[in-house]
């Protein structure tokens, strides 16, 4: 078993569940929706043995927002 850490934000009319052990992504029509296509998706990405070692533990989690002149 393996604890996922991940952050969920809309784009458009879905919602994309974004991992921060690993770099998978997945989406849904609800946010419950993209969280069972993102665990479905994570547990795929983590049966390749190569794949499989680019988990990391994510022990706290923060979002922030700023901007940049860019």
């Amino acid at each position: 078993m393996k604890s996922l850490k991940y952050v969920i934000y809309r784009e458009e009319e879905f919602f994309v569940a974004q991992c921060l052990n690993v770099d998978v992504s997945s989406f849904g029509s609800t946010i419950e929706e993209a969280i069972a296509n993102l665990k479905d998706a994570v547990a795929l990405y983590l049966e390749d043995e190569d794949t499989g070692r680019l988990y990391h533990p994510v022990e706290d989690a923060m979002i922030g927002e700023s901007t940049i002149n860019a």
